[in-house]
């Protein structure tokens, strides 16, 4: 069985009829649109959206952060001023 990862769903004929209502009906909630009851896309509202791309490239900046707090001394290379 396919999990629905949405409080809202809606099919796709009812996505065709009134995606204005779906919308609206769902509030600040993204909504699995479903065919033969799977889903099939999941309609998210921009607002939410754009926080989930925030969480995204928040973890992906922890990610980096860690590899670099996780260097080898013998990974540095020395430099002198004048080289640079």
């Amino acid at each position: 069985m396919t999990q629905i990862l949405a409080n809202y769903t809606a099919s796709i004929s009812e996505l065709k009829k009134s995606p204005s209502s779906i919308i609206e009906e769902a509030g600040n909630e993204a909504v699995a649109i479903l065919n033969h009851n799977k889903p099939s896309a999941y309609l998210v509202p921009s607002a939410l959206y754009e926080k989930m791309m925030e969480i995204i490239d928040d973890y992906y900046l922890a990610q980096e952060v860690r590899e670099r707090l996780d260097y080898d001394e013998k990974d540095l290379v020395e430099v002198s001023l004048e080289d640079l």
